[in-house]
């Protein structure tokens, strides 16, 4: 299939580069180092298989979902795979 400058197998391309991104960027946000017993926010203690489970936590899962919950979400747009991003 021709798409404009786009070459065959470019959208599949650019998805699996979206993708690839956003795994990087998740495995990049994962804490790291050794898991606090306490909640660093709420000072109530983290249940051991939270910890066990993810290395370096440091927030209560009530207290992580309010961080998420908050959170900004992230684009799941590849600029870099746009045709706009090599236009520039």
């Amino acid at each position: 299939m021709v798409v404009g400058w786009a070459g065959d197998g470019a959208v599949t391309q650019q998805i699996s580069d979206s993708i690839d991104s956003e795994v990087n960027r998740a495995r990049a946000a994962l804490p790291k180092g050794e898991s606090l017993n306490e909640c660093a926010e709420c000072g109530e203690p983290i249940d051991e298989r939270r910890r066990l489970a993810l290395p370096g936590v440091k927030l209560c899962l009530p207290c992580q979902r309010e961080l998420e919950k908050n959170l900004k979400p992230s684009s799941f747009f590849n600029r870099r795979g746009s045709k706009d991003s090599q236009l520039r």
